[in-house]
């Protein structure tokens, strides 16, 4: 298709909108598709009553179980979304994880401790993306209690994003990769008398485990570009433009086959005086919406603290709230830290979930 345009519209997306109207993005295959934008009178989201599934979801996961073990939450045949809790207790030190489904992305929302695995030890803190490739053996040892929101990539790998033109440093440069330590890990194991005997192994929703006469890390050595990393938002550097809000892809951390990983990090505001400052009015016409709030002040929407999570169906149109409306003309950035991962097909949502979703979210529109 080639562009065409009627009406009143503008030239440049996200700038210069008309005083008193408002600008809608419908586009395809997740902000890398064809896309349109349409200038109205009103937000499309001015609805008063919304029947049936296609609602938008907002869930206070701090009020969910807090005792050790896997909550999932979110799930279709290519991801599972869930939260983690794991207290330092000494038969995590013991015992190994192995995913025969596919990769295994943990966030760690709260906490720090290290990951023992077969090509050495990672430490981690709050704020750290860790990625254990598939069928890796790893243990979680934490020094404090720790909470993680994981996503598990079942039929695919987890792959670095098409930096294009900015090149393969920008949004992090592959030195600040956390790198596996085998000394370490060595010195550790000894420390705390880890015995690690006993894997189990997840695949298609069942467990295997496996017992061994020995201490399951023993590798001596090892070389290739197969191995467990972790990554920190602190070495994530944000892609920016001060003149024009850019689309959620341009925050992109990983990319699997049917969804995509993305981090919101506390940035400058754009400085143009006609640039829209807060996320834009959109439909994300191809992907279902997953954000998981993590921490600081998240200003396009009201009511919100860390430990919460949206779910936003494709097709759904959605924008700011009209509080963050009102207030963005007064801040110069954002504070904000934040998980976004959109999927291609369409979201399950575990029954867990119930007893802590806030109903009256869909209405929150409405100011």
């Amino acid at each position: 298709m080639h562009l065409y345009y009627q009406g009143l519209y503008t030239r440049q997306a996200h700038k210069a909108i008309p005083d008193g109207c408002y600008e809608e993005e419908q586009g395809l295959k997740g902000f890398f598709g064809p896309v349109s934008h349409l200038i109205k009178r009103q937000p499309s989201t001015r609805w008063t009553k919304i029947e049936g599934p296609l609602r938008p979801h907002m869930y206070d996961l701090v009020k969910m179980d807090e005792s050790e073990g896997w909550r999932r939450m979110l799930y279709n045949q290519h991801l599972t979304i869930a939260m983690l809790t794991l207290d330092p207790k000494p038969e995590h030190a013991r015992r190994g994880l192995r995913s025969g489904d596919g990769d295994l992305l943990y966030f760690c929302h709260k906490g720090k401790g290290e990951v023992w695995t077969e090509y050495g030890l990672l430490d981690y803190r709050k704020g750290e993306y860790i990625v254990i490739p598939k069928c890796i053996t790893h243990s979680i040892v934490p020094q404090e209690r720790s909470v993680f929101f994981t996503v598990s990539s079942d039929t695919s790998h987890y792959e670095e994003p098409d930096r294009g033109l900015v090149g393969r440093h920008a949004i992090y440069d592959p030195a600040t990769l956390g790198k596996p330590d085998l000394e370490k890990q060595e010195e550790r194991v000894k420390a705390q008398k880890g015995d690690v005997r006993e894997i189990v192994v997840k695949r298609d929703g069942e467990f295997t485990r496996f017992e061994f006469e020995s201490h399951y890390y023993d590798t001596l050595g090892w070389k290739g570009d197969l191995y467990p990393f972790t990554l920190h938002t602190e070495n994530m550097m944000p892609l920016m433009s001060h003149r024009a809000h850019l689309p959620p892809s341009a925050h992109t951390t990983f990319v699997a086959r049917d969804f995509v990983i993305c981090t919101f990090l506390p940035r400058p505001l754009e400085t143009d005086k006609d640039a829209l400052k807060v996320p834009f009015y959109h439909q994300n016409i191809d992907y279902d919406e997953v954000l998981f709030y993590h921490e600081g002040d998240f200003f396009s929407r009201d009511n919100l603290h860390a430990g919460m999570m949206s779910l936003h169906p494709m097709g759904f149109p959605h924008g700011p709230h009209p509080k963050a409306m009102k207030s963005v003309h007064t801040k110069t950035e954002t504070n904000e830290t934040a998980v976004m991962v959109d999927s291609r097909w369409p979201l399950l949502i575990d029954p867990a979930l119930e007893n802590v979703e806030l109903k009256e979210y869909w209405q929150s529109w409405r100011g």
